[in-house]
């Protein structure tokens, strides 16, 4: 089977990582502290924004996926060195290049999300992601390296524990049957990404010719409320539903000052005051990946959590 190389560990990472090492291919999982090795993986430290080091890394591989991100607050600093070393990777050594993606490039849109709209972010995060793909796409242009990009919208579902949605701050409560709180209007469509079909895209589109060179939106089940989510969560846990509480602006700027995942949040909290859809039609019409049934979501996510909490207490 083929070699393949992923970049960072968290969320993605790892359930691309798991995902490959099932298919039978043998995966180098590159971070910076490294891990102890599990079955059919690999676990390599080095910092990734290294480019001499990471392109002998890669050596021999077949594709190379993308999915580390530098800490939040560091992105604007941070993310041009990290592109440059990916790119200066599947260059040296012939690997395609797959990057996972987000959906703040585009900036506020109204609409569905289609991947031909223009990036065009005004935001300091939203202007480095749009920046690194077009780095990307014009190498893959020049005929330099094969590149894609799969974009994926909020993350949830097993293995995700960290963020403010649908994750350690939200679904423990709910299990408990307290009250949630929503970041911005907990009535506003939104689209989720579910972690398993986020992997499931990312490996697809590594093996497919016809995915490079340009970017696709992870295929994602229609938009629901956060508190719609609430409602699927609790019905999986077979639990009653929960009070689902918006975040006042107030409460916000203060839990700011404290936390610096939300106080980097201001910048995309358009995303939550107003719909925010996702439309991946164009890859569910190009390849074979499909979103997970939304129930099916749910439910995995709540035996996930609940076997968390009582291993962990």
């Amino acid at each position: 089977m083929s070699l393949y190389i992923v970049v960072g560990f968290g969320p993605g990472g790892a359930a691309a990582a798991r995902l490959l090492a099932e298919q039978g291919h043998e995966v180098r999982v590159v971070t910076r502290s490294g891990r102890a090795p599990e079955p059919g993986i690999e676990h390599l430290a080095l910092d990734a924004a290294d480019g001499a080091r990471l392109a002998e890394a890669a050596r021999g591989a077949t594709a190379i996926l993308g999915c580390a991100a530098p800490p939040y607050h560091r992105w604007t600093k941070e993310w041009p060195a990290l592109t440059a070393s990916l790119a200066g990777a599947a260059e040296a050594t012939g690997a395609v290049l797959v990057m996972l993606g987000n959906l703040y490039g585009y900036g506020p849109v109204d609409g569905p999300l289609t991947e031909d709209l223009p990036l065009a972010a005004t935001g300091p995060k939203g202007r480095v992601r749009a920046a690194a793909w077009e780095r990307l796409r014009a190498l893959h242009e020049q005929g330099r390296v094969r590149a894609a990009e799969v974009r994926a919208s909020d993350f949830f579902g097993p293995g995700v524990t960290d963020g403010g949605h649908l994750a350690a701050r939200f679904v423990p409560p709910l299990l408990r049957g307290k009250a949630v709180t929503a970041l911005g209007d907990p009535d506003a469509p939104h689209s989720w990404s579910y972690l398993p079909d986020v992997a499931r895209a990312l490996v697809e589109a590594a093996g497919e010719e016809r995915a490079w060179g340009r970017a696709w939106h992870v295929p994602t089940e229609p938009p629901l409320s956060v508190r719609e989510m609430a409602d699927r969560l609790a019905a999986a846990a077979g639990t009653a539903p929960v009070a689902v509480r918006a975040m006042p602006p107030a409460v916000l700027g203060v839990a700011s000052l404290f936390s610096p995942l939300l106080r980097e949040l201001k910048e995309v909290r358009y995303q939550f005051d107003r719909p925010f859809v996702v439309d991946s039609g164009a890859y569910q019409a190009a390849f074979t990946v499909r979103a997970t049934p939304v129930d099916e979501q749910a439910g995995a996510t709540v035996a996930w959590w609940r076997e968390r909490l009582a291993a962990h207490g």
